[in-house]
């Protein structure tokens, strides 16, 4: 019986990763890191993301900051305007006397009002507050210095409702690190943040103006 003897077996190639998938690792890896950062907006229209994201408790520590956008545009919308053409709507005058029967139900006593200089946002701040509110032209500005000056106005256990505009929000929101696609702040929305004792901020969640009706039957007991 022929028998055969191997004196130098076959060798285990070990193969070294590819460039290319070694590439592939740290670019997803990069992208998985850059995605954890990003903050996305709740939807506060939702029961439960309102509930979960603890807004109602954090506006009666007065530690709230509210960004509102104007009412619709006389000068974009075809319906009829308030009065001057430069302001908003009559529709954006009811839409934000609505948004303001959800403030004065959060509770306004111990709030400080700012709005921005522009005929449509002090408009809107009146129908909203039912008084006029103190301008400040940074609140106009809308520039990259938006957010520490909307933070530096933020005192201790008072909530701070600021009457904007969507370009500040968004300055705002761009800092927090929103992605582009969720920055966009419709007329009369709400854009909500907590303020801790440190300045710190953290976006709660936006309410866009139909849904505050929930905001009301939530805050009703």
């Amino acid at each position: 019986m022929l028998s055969l003897t191997l004196d130098n077996p076959p060798r285990t190639v070990q193969r070294r990763p590819r460039p290319w998938a070694l590439a592939m690792v740290i670019v997803l890896a990069g992208l998985a890191a850059w995605l954890a950062t990003r903050t996305h907006i709740v939807d506060l229209g939702n029961e439960q993301q309102l509930n979960n994201s603890g807004l109602l408790q954090a506006w009666k520590n007065g530690a709230v900051l509210v960004m509102i956008r104007h009412a619709e545009r006389c000068d974009s919308a075809p319906g009829p305007c308030l009065d001057d053409s430069t302001g908003i709507t009559v529709a954006g005058s009811q839409a934000a006397a609505r948004v303001g029967q959800g403030l004065q139900r959060l509770g306004l006593a111990e709030a400080d009002m700012l709005d921005s200089p522009k005929l449509r946002t002090r408009q809107t701040a009146h129908y909203l507050l039912g008084q006029e509110a103190e301008s400040a032209q940074w609140l106009e500005t809308c520039d990259a210095q938006f957010p520490s000056e909307a933070l530096a106005h933020k005192r201790a256990g008072h909530n701070l409702v600021l009457v904007t505009h969507n370009g500040c929000i968004d300055h705002f929101a761009r800092q927090q690190g929103v992605p582009g696609g969720e920055r966009e702040s419709g007329y009369a929305s709400a854009l909500f943040v907590s303020v801790d004792g440190n300045g710190k901020a953290r976006i709660l969640g936006r309410m866009n103006e139909p849904q505050w009706q929930r905001v009301l039957a939530s805050t009703a007991n």
